[in-house]
């Protein structure tokens, strides 16, 4: 793929038109993206996203940048273990998305240690070593440019903050691979297509998922952008369906252990 190029799905398309492709699959799918990640997990998300909180070394008064944030999941589990003297700022580069995100915190009656703000990964606007945490769930392989998106989100963290990634990888068993194959390519998109009438959508968030870096190579592309202390955790997820799904989750503190 030429410098010019990335991947959308299988598809190979031009860097500069990935994010407007991007933005329009996340506006189709706004209103039922959540009710979409219980269907397809059967739940086991919430438990993805405990696993990623519990090593996110974030703590009472922490400052924690939450990337691509959708739904407001992982920004609603920093904003309680920070506590009202921390601060968590939720963003997402898709209005349609931030504005769901914020409508479910909302109704928590979350919100008093949590800002919304609309930004892009790559070109985060805020000031350098602000943050103890910044965290992406489930987004980086949506992003254009993932080192630009590192370099970004690595000039956002205090000395010995940490930038935490939760997202999926493909299984290494062949059994699991074949079943997480069936279950990806023929019941996700039809599903996606029942519960949001958007089918493509959610081929292309199947398909993003196989064209996404292996968690080795993944872990480079933070090594070579100046990241200490690369830790790769690759978990099988519970339970029948999420069975044939593992993810990868990254934690990576710049200079020390936190």
């Amino acid at each position: 793929m030429n410098e010019g190029s990335t991947h959308f799905g299988f598809s190979e398309i031009a860097s500069a038109n990935k994010a407007q492709k991007v933005g329009e699959v996340f506006t189709s799918v706004a209103d039922r993206y959540y009710l979409m990640n219980d269907l397809m997990s059967l739940g086991s998300h919430r438990l993805w996203k405990d696993f990623a909180l519990a090593r996110s070394g974030v703590r009472a008064g922490h400052h924690v940048l939450d990337v691509a944030a959708g739904s407001g999941d992982m920004t609603t589990r920093f904003a309680r273990q920070v506590g009202a003297s921390g601060r968590v700022v939720m963003t997402d580069i898709n209005a349609s998305m931030l504005a769901c995100g914020r409508a479910r915190l909302l109704d928590k009656g979350i919100g008093p240690n949590i800002d919304l703000l609309l930004a892009d990964a790559e070109t985060l606007p805020f000031a350098p070593a602000q943050f103890d945490c910044v965290s992406i769930a489930f987004g980086l392989r949506n992003v254009t440019r993932i080192p630009k998106a590192l370099a970004s989100m690595k000039s956002m963290l205090k000395p010995g903050g940490r930038v935490l990634i939760l997202e999926f990888s493909h299984p290494v068993s062949g059994l699991l691979s074949r079943a997480y194959d069936l279950f990806s390519f023929s019941v996700i998109p039809p599903l996606g297509r029942m519960v949001t009438g958007d089918e493509p959508s959610y081929r292309y968030l199947v398909e993003s998922i196989r064209t996404f870096p292996a968690p080795e190579i993944l872990a480079d592309m933070f090594a070579a952008a100046g990241f200490a202390q690369v830790r790769v955790r690759r978990r099988v997820a519970p339970a029948h369906v999420a069975a044939a799904v593992s993810y990868t989750h990254l934690t990576l503190p710049t200079n020390r252990e936190v």
